[in-house]
């Protein structure tokens, strides 16, 4: 049942990703109907327009760019389960209706930009203020960067991986003032390194940005930063809301060395973990073990990363790989 929690149809990223770990024992055709039936259907708010004009028009539903950058992916998501049950047809469609995204980019500003029904952009536009400006729970600087299953499309958009990174750390240094989230309810202090709003979820994968730019020891940097300034042991221990899980899932994830950037892809990025060792049971009589040499307070750089003694070539690993159990290893420097 939809609680509206947040916008969008998520539950449809939990079935594919329940396909891409070949989960057993459940109908995927008759999932996949329901998640066609869920994002054909103008249940959710801008989801007629979305459908009719290929993006969120901003002059006809708030939060619009928002919206339009969450329907995308989770239509990514129907595609990849209707990949993974062979219904071709089902596939191309929502394949084309991920592509969303491209409506919204602004190359003028360099940001995802609110739409008009004229397909114009709206003139008005200010990619810091967190409110009424297109966006739930963020900013342009936050939510500009949320397109989960096309990292590829981002980094050209930017100019190419240096450019992209100098972006990423412009985010996390420079400062949004109290004045940009004075009005919306759901940001605080507490929540906020530099101008990446952690304490809400639709910025959760931006750490992880490094990796797919060639530079993930600033993924690993960063991801220690927010475990470890972002959380703690006492009543204060936990920043933003913790909307289904999501902050919780996000340390646990990072915590151990690893998270989904884009769940249904079948992979997990690889970040620095801040555990010592830790074993997960995955199924029956099989443990995922993740383990650590040279792990220190005050270390966050990761040299190499060893799958059952094999080294890892790049910084994701199959989520294939992961569920069959095993020995994860990080060697620091």
């Amino acid at each position: 049942n939809e609680n509206w929690c947040m916008i969008g149809y998520h539950a449809v990223s939990v079935l594919a990703d329940g396909a891409v770990h070949n989960i057993p024992g459940w109908d995927r055709d008759r999932a996949l109907d329901a998640a066609v039936r869920t994002a054909r259907v103008p249940y959710f708010d801008g989801l007629d327009l979305y459908m009719k004009y290929g993006y969120v028009p901003d002059d006809s539903s708030h939060s619009a760019v928002s919206k339009t950058l969450e329907y995308a992916y989770d239509d990514w998501c129907i595609g990849q389960l209707a990949k993974s049950t062979g219904d071709q047809v089902i596939a191309a469609e929502f394949d084309q209706r991920s592509a969303a995204y491209r409506e919204v980019w602004d190359a003028s500003s360099g940001f995802m930009r609110p739409r008009l029904t004229s397909g114009q952009f709206r003139e008005e536009f200010d990619p810091m203020e967190t409110h009424g400006q297109g966006f739930i729970e963020g900013n342009a600087w936050n939510y500009g960067l949320y397109v989960p299953h096309a990292q590829d499309s981002l980094i050209a958009w930017h100019g190419g991986p240096d450019l992209f990174i100098a972006h990423l750390d412009s985010l996390f240094t420079m400062e949004l003032d109290d004045a940009y989230f004075a009005h919306t309810e759901d940001i605080s202090r507490d929540g906020i390194i530099g101008n990446y709003v952690h304490g809400n979820e639709p910025g959760h994968h931006i750490a992880y940005l490094y990796n797919y730019a060639g530079a993930p020891e600033k993924t690993q940097e960063r991801v220690r930063m927010i475990c470890e300034t972002m959380y703690g042991p006492g009543i204060d221990g936990l920043c933003g809301n913790d909307d289904a899980g999501q902050m919780s899932a996000w340390y646990l994830f990072s915590s151990l060395g690893f998270y989904p950037v884009a769940p249904g892809s079948g992979m997990y990025d690889l970040g620095s973990p801040s555990v010592h060792s830790a074993g997960i049971a995955v199924g029956k009589e099989r443990t995922l073990v993740i383990e650590t040499l040279g792990n220190e307070v005050g270390k966050s750089r990761v040299k190499l990363v060893r799958w059952n003694g094999r080294a890892l070539d790049g910084w994701q690993i199959a989520a294939a790989d992961l569920v069959q159990g095993g020995t994860l290893t990080f060697e620091f420097e």
